[in-house]
């Protein structure tokens, strides 16, 4: 019997929200733009009335029957993967991990001016961790932003002039 690999391309990340419009805003700060302002294969749409989501899909998703909500799909640039932003009705929210915790912690983006990414982005009143530290080596310089519902992003600006030459792994 032959092995057959997936073949699997970025599709989205889904980030649960409190306040979809609020989230919004936050996410066209960090430059995202809405890409579909729904998540049409379940039922959802940014409309200020929300909908159910369909039976079938509800339980793929691993949600009690008869879940409402609203959602709008996000992009970077035209590229992959995109965010979903999804405001659930009436289903009891949790904090979201922190990177101490296991699971999906934090995604990054990639930044060609961190300092001036910072500076702009505090303006505009998003709250970092801290200001960008200088990463091992000079590597890289980080820094981890914040959305209103407290998932992290980290924001990384990357020196690969500086990164050793790697070796492919035999």
């Amino acid at each position: 019997m032959s092995k057959v690999t997936p073949k699997l391309h970025w599709g989205h990340i889904n980030i649960n929200v409190s306040n979809l419009e609020q989230a919004i805003g936050f996410y066209q700060k960090l430059g995202f733009e809405a890409f579909i302002p729904a998540i049409p294969y379940l039922g959802l749409s940014a409309d200020p009335q929300s909908n159910v989501i369909p039976q079938a899909s509800a339980k793929a998703l691993g949600l009690p029957g008869n879940t409402r909500g609203r959602a709008c799909i996000m992009q970077l640039d035209n590229g992959f993967p995109k965010i979903d932003l999804t405001e659930l009705d009436n289903i009891e929210q949790t904090s979201p991990l922190t990177n101490h915790d296991l699971g999906l912690v934090r995604f990054c983006l990639v930044s060609q001016d961190l300092q001036a990414d910072y500076a702009r982005l505090t303006a505009l009143g998003v709250a970092f961790l801290s200001p960008p530290q200088p990463c091992e080596d000079g590597l890289a310089d980080l820094a981890t932003c914040v959305d209103p519902d407290g998932t992290l992003i980290e924001l990384l600006q990357v020196y690969l002039d500086k990164w050793p030459t790697l070796k492919p792994s035999k």
